[in-house]
């Protein structure tokens, strides 16, 4: 099985949540993510399933961590924003095959397409 450097961590939150998920993530070693908004589609034998109300409006959270470090990061996330807490978060991770970075100025913009 092929060894992947980053992985992305992918957290869906009630609306209003991201931030509590981004300072569990930080905690845990991640440096930043990106906060989409979402709506729910669950259907109400989920939520009896699972004995919760869902809400609708959602976030979800974006974060590239290093692999290394992932299971902390989930970990912080689910005692911070996990189906107990009101923010009612889920959140799994996918490998990260391939990814490139934005250059830091315009300098190496240029040269990077040389």
């Amino acid at each position: 099985m092929e060894k992947y450097s980053n992985e992305l961590v992918v957290c869906v939150v009630n609306a209003g949540f991201s931030q509590n998920v981004m300072e569990a993530a930080r905690a845990a070693g991640a440096r930043g993510g990106t906060v989409l908004r979402a709506r729910g589609s669950a259907n109400p034998e989920a939520e009896e399933f699972f004995d919760i109300s869902i809400q609708p409006d959602k976030e979800l959270v974006l974060i590239v961590v290093s692999s290394e470090i992932k299971d902390e990061v989930l970990k912080t996330i689910y005692q911070e924003a996990g189906l107990g807490r009101e923010a009612q978060g889920i959140a799994f991770s996918m490998p990260v095959s391939r990814s490139t970075t934005l250059p830091d100025s315009p300098e190496k913009a240029a040269s990077a397409g040389e």
